[in-house]
C-alpha cells in the first residue's frame, strides 16, 4: 500500500472562483470576510422571516434555472481563462438540492435529476464528463476528494469541481422543521449560538496532475483525505466525535503528518448546539484543540453543497495571505472542550490546512491542503 501511494500522482490547485453575496470572485469575497462583512440579513422567501445569506441578483433566464446560472457564473471565468481538454477534464458536480425549486411547477421537470443538471451545465462549459456528487453537508469537501482520486488513478489529467446551491421555500421548510435555524445571525462555537443561517453560493476549484500546463505562482497540493460514518442517527452527529476524529486521522496517515503539523483548520462550526459540541470533541480526540480554528458560516450562512468549496476557497487565501480571519459570530466559548478559536484578523505563516465537514446521516470528510 505504501508504495502505491508513493506512485500516484501529486494533485494540485490551479485555479479558484466563488460568487456569494459578498462578492462575485474570490478576491472581493476574501476582501469582505477579511472586512468582517457578512452577507446574511433578514429575508422573506417564506411567510415567517429569517436569516439567511442569499444573492439578489441572481435571476433565471429561458435555458437556465438560478441554481444552473450560479453554477455558470463560478465555473466560466476558470474555464475561459485556460486550455481544457473534454477529454482528459472532469467536471464534478457539489450540490445537496440542485434544481429543486422546479417541483413547485413541473414535478417531471428532466432537470430535477441532478445528473441531468450536470450534463446541461457541462454541454455550455464546453467539457464533455460530469459527475455528481451529493452526501449533505459534506458533498463539497467529499467532491474534492472524489477529483482527488480520479486524478492520482490517472483517468483525468484535470478536474473543475463546483459546488453550489440556491435556497427555496422546499429547503427552509425542511429545516425549519428540523427546528434547526437560528431566529438571529449565527454564531459558531459560541455559548449562545441557536442554530444555522441558510446560504446561497457556489465555489469552484481547478484541480490538475499538470501544474505546469498553468500559469500561476502558487503551488497548493491535495495530500490527505478521510471519510467515516457516525452511524448514530438520520440527522444528529455522534455525541463522541470519534468518527469524524477517525476521518481526521485517516487524512493525518496519508498525508503522513501529525496533529503538531497544522497550521490552521476550517471548521464545518453550523452553529447548531450538537455539531459543534461534536466537532470540539472530535479535534480534541485528533489532538488539535490548540490548533487555531476559523468557522466562516457567519459570513456565508450554510450553503449546503457548496460549503465545503466554498470554505476551503477562502482558507487557501488566508494560507496566501499567511493570516486568520475573525470566527464571525463568535464571542464567548460554548462547547465543552477548549479549542483555539480564532478572533480578528492576525498574521500567521501556514503551510497546512485541515477542513473538515459533517452531515445528516453522520457523514463526516477531512482533508488537507499543503503549501510548497
Amino acid at each position: 500500500m505504501e508504495n502505491q501511494m508513493a506512485s500516484m500522482k501529486t494533485v494540485w490547485v490551479v485555479g479558484d472562483n466563488m460568487i456569494s453575496p459578498l462578492g462575485e470572485t474570490t478576491t472581493a469575497n476574501y476582501q469582505n470576510v477579511r472586512a468582517g462583512k457578512s452577507g446574511i440579513t433578514k429575508t422573506e422567501l417564506t411567510d415567517s422571516p429569517f436569516y439567511a445569506s442569499t444573492i439578489a441578483n441572481l435571476q433565471a433566464t429561458s435555458t437556465n434555472t438560478r441554481f444552473e446560472n450560479l453554477v455558470l457564473q463560478a465555473a466560466q471565468p476558470i474555464v475561459k481563462q485556460t486550455t481544457l481538454p473534454p477529454d482528459k477534464t472532469l467536471f464534478i458536480l457539489s450540490t445537496t438540492k440542485g434544481n429543486i425549486e422546479l417541483l413547485k411547477n413541473d414535478p417531471n421537470h428532466p432537470r430535477l435529476a441532478l445528473h441531468t443538471t450536470a450534463s446541461h451545465v457541462t454541454q455550455q462549459l464546453g467539457l464533455k464528463n460530469s459527475l455528481v456528487v451529493s452526501n449533505a453537508c459534506i458533498s463539497g469537501v467529499l467532491a474534492l476528494i472524489t477529483a482527488k482520486r480520479f486524478l492520482q488513478n490517472g483517468e483525468y489529467d484535470h478536474a473543475l469541481v463546483v459546488g453550489a446551491d440556491v435556497l427555496s421555500p422546499f429547503i427552509i421548510s425542511g429545516f425549519q422543521c428540523l427546528q434547526a435555524m437560528s431566529s438571529e445571525p449565527c454564531k459558531p462555537f459560541d455559548k449562545d449560538r441557536s442554530g444555522i443561517n441558510l446560504g446561497e453560493g457556489a465555489g469552484a476549484l481547478l484541480l490538475t496532475t499538470e501544474p505546469e500546463s498553468f500559469q500561476t505562482g502558487r503551488k497548493i497540493k491535495l495530500t490527505g483525505f478521510g471519510l467515516s460514518n457516525d452511524a448514530n442517527h438520520i440527522s444528529g452527529p455522534s455525541r463522541t466525535g470519534e468518527e469524524l476524529a477517525s476521518a481526521i486521522a485517516q487524512a493525518f496517515m496519508q498525508a503522513k503528518l501529525t496533529a503538531k503539523q497544522v497550521d490552521i483548520i476550517s471548521g464545518h462550526g453550523t452553529a447548531t448546539l450538537f455539531n459543534d459540541e461534536m466537532e470540539a470533541k472530535a479535534l480534541t480526540l485528533a489532538g488539535l484543540n490548540q490548533i487555531p480554528l476559523t468557522g466562516l458560516k457567519g459570513y456565508f450562512g450554510h450553503t449546503l453543497g457548496a460549503a465545503g468549496v466554498i470554505e476551503t476557497i477562502m482558507a487557501m487565501q488566508g494560507m496566501l495571505q499567511n493570516e486568520t480571519v475573525d470566527t464571525k459570530g463568535y464571542t464567548a466559548h460554548g462547547v465543552s472542550v477548549p479549542l483555539n478559536i480564532t478572533q480578528g484578523v492576525r498574521s500567521q505563516s501556514q503551510k497546512r490546512i485541515l477542513k473538515t465537514a459533517s452531515g445528516f446521516g453522520g457523514c463526516n470528510a477531512a482533508l488537507i491542503l499543503e503549501q510548497e
